[in-house]
């Protein structure tokens, strides 16, 4: 049987206890970074940035070659293709990435 301890309702707000019953857990706080250079070494960023740069080394090729019609044809929708490619990966990066 647990011995049981009486208070003194008056006491007991007066003049409360100095000590506390429970002692502090003691727990480990990790330094985050919000951004890593490592979070660019996302597969789908680096596929995307990996078939842009195929097809720029394949445009230079080709020109190499003396297909300039074909190189303006591949000029042509990489002006279009580029800045939404670019501007995709981006939003994407800042979407998936958690702050």
């Amino acid at each position: 049987m647990r011995k049981t301890q009486w208070f003194d309702f008056r006491s007991f707000f007066c003049n409360p206890s100095s000590t506390s019953q429970m002692k502090p857990r003691p727990f480990t706080a990790y330094s985050f970074v919000p951004f890593s250079p490592l979070a660019m070494l996302d597969p789908t960023i680096l596929t995307i940035g990996g078939i842009v740069l195929g097809i720029a080394i394949i445009e230079r090729i080709l020109e190499r070659w003396g297909v300039i019609d074909l190189v303006d044809q591949f000029a042509k929708v990489m002006r279009f293709i580029l800045p939404v490619t670019f501007y995709s990966a981006l939003i994407y990066f800042f979407v998936t990435f958690m702050f």
